[in-house]
Parts: C-alpha cells; structure tokens; sequence
C-alpha cells in the first residue's frame, strides 16, 4: 500500500501540472495577432493606430498587414481562409458588402464574425472653388444643363454608390469617371472632372488651401472637424444617409470568449487619447459599438448596398 501511495501522488500531481499548463496555452492570445488591412489612406493610418492601442491592451502585439486590392476582395479572400481561432482579423468596412454585390467575392458578411465597429468616415461631395458653386443646389441646376462628370473609387465601390443615391435624389444625370489609386482628388483640381465624393482627409488640405470647396456631408446628423457644410439630406438630398463604417471581424465560428477579448481591446483602443488624436487628424469618427449591435448594422447596410446597386445597374441579378 506504501508503494502504491509513492507512485500514485506524483502521477496525480504531474496530471494537474499537465492538465494547468494546458489551460495555460489556451489563453487567448498566446502570441500575435494578424490584423489585415484591405486599403491605404486614413483607413491605413487609423488602422495602425487601432492596432498599437490594441497590442497594448491585449498584452500581444497586434500586427497591421496590408492586404489591398479588389476593392477589398484579396484581404477578405485571405482572412475567410485562416483558422477561426482569433489570430486572423480584418480591419473591415462596407466594403464587404459592395465587393459581394459586384460579384468579386463568392461570400458575403455571414463569412465573419463581428468584433466591433470602430468609426466611422463620413464622405463628402467636393467641387473646385472656382467653380463658383457654394450649394448643392447650385451644382444641381448647373447639371441640369450640362451633364456633370463625377469622379468616383470605381464602378460599384461604396463612393459609386453613394454618388448615386445623392444625384438619382437630386434628379440630376451624371457622367461616373471611375479612379482609384488617390487619382480622384487629383483629377477634380486638374479640371477634368467637376466634383468628387471622397472622405475628409483627402481633401481637407485642399480645402483649407482654398482650392475646394465641401458642398455637403453624406450622412445624417454628423459633423465632420475642419469642414463647415451641411448635411446632403439638408441641402437638397433628401433622406441621404450613408456613411462608410469600419470595424473589426473573424471569420465565423471564432470563440465568443475571444470575440469578447477582442472586443473590450477595441473599445479601450478606441477611448485613448493617441486613438481620439488620431481620427481627429483624418477626420475619421469614432464611434464604437459591440459584436452584436455592429451585426445589425453590417445586415442592414448589406441590403440596403445591394439595394442601390441593382438600382444602378452594377449589383448582381
């Protein structure tokens, strides 16, 4: 009986070390995070900063990697086909929901799994100064008598869309000039288009330079630091609202316990100083809400994307 006690208490002992340092791997996260990035500009440098404050929190770095191109298609393509154990994230938008409707991705949104939306960057019709239209009435008369070239992201990108819906309310017919590449602010002070709808921080420079002019702001109820101009819906459009949300997601069937850990690191990434400074300077909102309210919005907004581009003959039948 002696015997048997020497040898059964270590073999006890060595399970509960074993069974400890299991539990111990289990907890997320055990090494760095991946978090891809579908596009540059302030969605880049917002990104990096979201993933700096998050590595903080976490206690694990968060590692932003640019993965762009398709209009979001190749990072979501990447993303979709990693482990959903929470160490593959994407840094993701509308975008999904528009890169699905164009036919450039074989899945939709129900691919991920929300974590949290993060902001928001609300786009803005731009015109040259000398234009000398200081409304958006004034642009719309002017496009009731020549038709006006608008330069947008892409044909069926998000600034296609919203383009769309703001001048189908306007009743005014327009030529699109799709760009891509940062080429459509460019092109808007060369002349060759008469107005872009882009986000803040591409042409807030140009703006306080006095070269452009912000005739109205696309959505609802929100102001936009450094730009003074109403809301579309108050200058002539009425009942626009759309804005370009940006937020964190997995790919479904990611853990609820690590979606959570996920979670709570974005929001406390979102309330810091350097995160507010930050969004400030790009004009980007922040605007944080949890997994479960920021699946209502992306399921709302997905069909009411695939609404608009049916209407606009570049969604699928």
């Amino acid at each position: 009986m002696k015997t048997i006690k020497k040898f059964a208490m270590p073999a006890f002992a060595s399970l509960l070390l074993v069974a400890a340092a299991g539990a111990a791997r289990a907890e997320f996260p055990e090494k760095p995070v991946e978090m891809t990035v579908l596009f540059g500009g302030s969605a880049q440098t917002v990104g990096q900063v979201l993933a700096d404050q998050m590595s903080k929190k976490l206690g694990s770095p968060v590692v932003a990697v640019g993965r762009k191109g398709g209009g979001g298609a190749i990072g979501y393509t990447y993303v979709h086909g990693t482990a959903a154990d929470g160490y593959n994230i994407v840094w993701n938008s509308n975008s999904i929901s528009s890169t699905y409707h164009a036919g450039k991705l074989p899945f939709d949104f129900k691919a991920f799994t929300p974590i949290a939306q993060v902001g928001k960057e609300l786009p803005v019709l731009a015109v040259r100064s000398e234009s000398g239209w200081k409304t958006l009435k004034e642009m719309a008369e002017a496009g009731k008598k020549q038709k006006l070239k608008i330069a947008v992201g892409g044909l069926g990108s998000f600034t296609h869309i919203v383009s769309a819906a703001l001048f189908n309310r306007l009743g005014v017919e327009v030529n699109y000039i799709p760009g891509g590449q940062g080429r459509e602010v460019a092109e808007l002070l060369a002349g060759r288009v008469d107005g872009v709808l882009r986000f803040p921080s591409e042409v807030q420079s140009h703006v306080k330079a006095g070269t452009l002019k912000v005739l109205c702001v696309a959505a609802k109820d929100v102001s936009v630091d450094g730009l003074d101009a109403p809301t579309c819906d108050k200058a002539g459009a009425s009942g626009l609202d759309l804005s370009m949300w940006r937020g964190l997601a997995a790919p479904a069937g990611t853990p609820p316990a690590v979606i959570a850990k996920l979670q709570k690191a974005a929001q406390d990434a979102v309330s810091s100083p350097e995160f507010q400074s930050a969004a400030k300077n790009v004009g980007f909102v922040p605007a944080f809400l949890p997994a479960d309210q920021f699946g209502k919005v992306i399921a709302s907004d997905d069909k009411e994307i695939g609404d608009l581009m049916k209407q606009i003959g570049v969604g699928k039948k």
